[in-house]
């Protein structure tokens, strides 16, 4: 399905395959073999071509709907696990300007090997364990119940340093995960 979408959104912008590849810095036959949906691309990889499109992770995983209301049922939930060891289920529909993502990260493990950015504006609640948010190469410690805002554009990354899983909602907006 992730093929399939890159190739529309790619046709829709005039790009080639040669193009969206020296955008995303990964080789043409890559991308070739994902649109045709011979290779599964890492998220790694998923990201980059996104941001190459100029568009939100997570559409690049969703089909197309024009209800102004969606209802998102638990059992069918969006998920992505990330390098890094956070899954990441997708709370809201996906379209829209507010994206909100449960993600679950793993004891020992962080959401990036380094702070990254992008356009948007964040903020994460703990529901469960302890996380610690990394912006700016400021470590901010939470709690459950604890929350953290920032602007997405300063590098940043979640990690979890603790001996048991964290679980946190995150809403970003407009979505650029």
């Amino acid at each position: 399905m992730v093929g399939s979408r890159i190739r529309e959104l790619r046709a829709a912008r005039g790009l080639t395959v040669t193009e969206l590849a020296r955008r995303a810095e990964v080789s043409t036959g890559l991308i070739s073999q994902v649109e045709r949906e011979l290779a599964d691309p890492s998220l790694v990889t998923v990201r980059k071509i996104a941001k190459a499109l100029d568009v939100p992770l997570f559409s690049l995983f969703e089909e197309s709907e024009t209800d102004d209301v969606a209802v998102v049922r638990r059992h069918t939930r969006m998920q992505i696990q990330s390098p890094g060891g956070i899954l990441y289920s997708r709370i809201s529909a996906g379209r829209g300007r507010l994206e909100v993502l449960q993600g679950t990260l793993a004891p020992g493990t962080a959401s990036a090997d380094e702070p990254w950015s992008h356009p948007s504006e964040e903020c994460a609640v703990v529901i469960a364990g302890k996380l610690v948010v990394e912006v700016a190469a400021t470590e901010r410690a939470l709690d459950v119940g604890d929350s953290c805002y920032f602007n997405s554009r300063l590098p940043h990354r979640y990690v979890n340093p603790h001996r048991k899983p964290a679980e946190f909602i995150i809403s970003i907006t407009p979505p650029s995960y």
